[in-house]
């Protein structure tokens, strides 16, 4: 839920040879530094197995901003490289990859058209899409690979779905034929993919698993990554993206959607009439409520309820966080300050059962609004 003309290639050799050349040179040699110490560090133990790059500082220009969740354990070294690298290349994990071709298409609206990604290709068109609005619009601080490859990555990329709204009028024209633009992304992750390699995203920040295991015969979807650039962010694509997100649910009988949703600014004083709004108007019930994880809770409690100017408050929301809530979802307990993104995190929970029959009417009860 998190965030609302370059060759495909992941190194872009304007940017080695131009202002790039010292993060290249620089991740090289942090590279090599850090290699050694870890090569040294497990294999000069008697006994010791090869388990290199697990611990904190080991390979830091491939972590490209990862977190390892709370509860969430660490990759042994070469398992982690494998998927560090797939994050930089936009290859997936086949549990990631749509196997029906008409599973990909999921909805048009005149030039827009809705879909997911298809292949490494399209990964990369997302990741290069999110950096363009959260690092180069926004106040997220790269780190020396985001820099160079100019595209927001993590491993979670490997194992998630990846919706792209796409402007068939607009683009480059490759061999004769228009290139689509990609204009906007959302980021998903299937309960059961999670499952099988180690977690979500949003475990890192807020403790979900006391809400996943209130609810164990219900399936549940993590949102996350969500962006669009900004000459199209309007009604018409971000409904388009919407339905796209609609679609995917009914077709994977999704329950309950949950993910981070962002506040600009790391400083939570600063935020305190928007979070006081959403901890007395929107906190979930007690068996959706999860709390943010300890060591990183910020109290959201911080003005009291008679003090709060709804109309302000209201103002001084994201627009992304007020359609969670148009929708019916609640918020967690305590926000969560992410210094690499620029942001103060709060937790989005949305039961499929309680969003507002007008939306599901809105969009169709087949998600048949915008079907191709």
């Amino acid at each position: 839920m998190k965030r609302m003309g370059q060759p495909d290639p992941g190194f872009n050799l304007p940017a080695l040879f131009g202002r790039g050349f010292d993060v290249a040179r620089d991740a090289a040699r942090d590279f090599a530094r850090d290699f050694a110490k870890d090569l040294k560090k497990d294999f000069g133990r008697e006994g010791a197995a090869p388990m290199f790059g697990t611990e904190p500082g080991a390979f830091p220009f491939l972590r490209a901003q990862q977190a390892t969740p709370a509860g969430r354990p660490a990759l042994p070294g070469p398992q982690k490289l494998v998927t560090d690298f797939r994050a930089y290349s936009g290859l997936r994990h086949r549990d990631a990859v749509p196997t029906e071709p008409a599973s990909i298409v999921l909805g048009r609206l005149g030039a827009l058209e809705v879909r997911l990604a298809r292949t490494a290709r399209d990964v990369r068109r997302a990741q290069r899409l999110r950096y363009k609005v959260f690092y180069e619009e926004m106040s997220a601080t790269p780190d020396a690979t985001t820099r160079l490859a100019r595209r927001d990555m993590d491993s979670f990329d490997t194992i998630c779905d990846h919706i792209l709204v796409l402007d068939h009028d607009a683009g480059k024209i490759v061999l004769g034929r228009r290139k689509p633009k990609v204009v906007g992304t959302y980021r998903l992750l299937r309960q059961e993919v999670a499952n099988r390699h180690g977690g979500f995203y949003t475990q890192g920040e807020f403790d979900v698993g006391g809400v996943i295991a209130a609810h164990p015969t219900l399936r549940f979807l993590e949102l996350g990554r969500s962006c669009v650039l900004k000459p199209y962010r309007n009604k018409r694509t971000v409904e388009l993206l919407w339905h796209g997100v609609w679609t995917y649910i009914l077709r994977n009988k999704i329950d309950a959607m949950f993910g981070c949703a962002s506040l600009e600014g790391t400083d939570p004083a600063e935020l305190d009439l928007p979070l006081s709004f959403l901890h007395h108007n929107a906190m979930a019930p007690e068996e959706w409520r999860a709390r943010a994880v300890e060591g990183r809770h910020v109290s959201m409690d911080r003005m009291a309820k008679a003090d709060i100017d709804m109309k302000k408050a209201l103002q001084a929301l994201p627009p992304l966080i007020k359609g969670y809530l148009r929708l019916g979802g609640f918020v967690g307990d305590g926000a969560v300050v992410d210094h690499q993104f620029g942001t103060t995190d709060v937790l989005i929970i949305l039961p499929v059962s309680v969003i507002s029959p007008r939306y599901v009417e809105h969009f169709g009860p087949t998600a048949n609004r915008h079907a191709i």
